[in-house]
């Protein structure tokens, strides 16, 4: 399992970042504090804090486009 630190700051943001993760056939999740959920869910991150960092953990390393989006919103 992976893991990176990231930072949403806009709905942008989210939207691309949602939109990558959806393209994943593997679990994405973000996660802060106990709180967890679905990257594929829009909903579900726009409920998390954007003011703070966020943590992504996924399964697998092989989709170059999502790792270009994670390496973008990085910290």
């Amino acid at each position: 399992m992976l893991e990176k630190k990231i930072q949403l700051k806009a709905f942008s943001d989210v939207k691309e970042f949602v939109k990558a993760a959806e393209k994943c056939e593997y679990d994405v999740d973000v996660f802060y504090n106990r709180v967890v959920v679905d990257a594929k869910s829009i909903l579900g991150v726009m409920s998390m804090d954007l003011t703070r960092p966020l943590t992504v953990k996924y399964h697998v390393e092989d989709q170059d486009c999502f790792e270009q989006t994670l390496n973008k919103f990085a910290m």
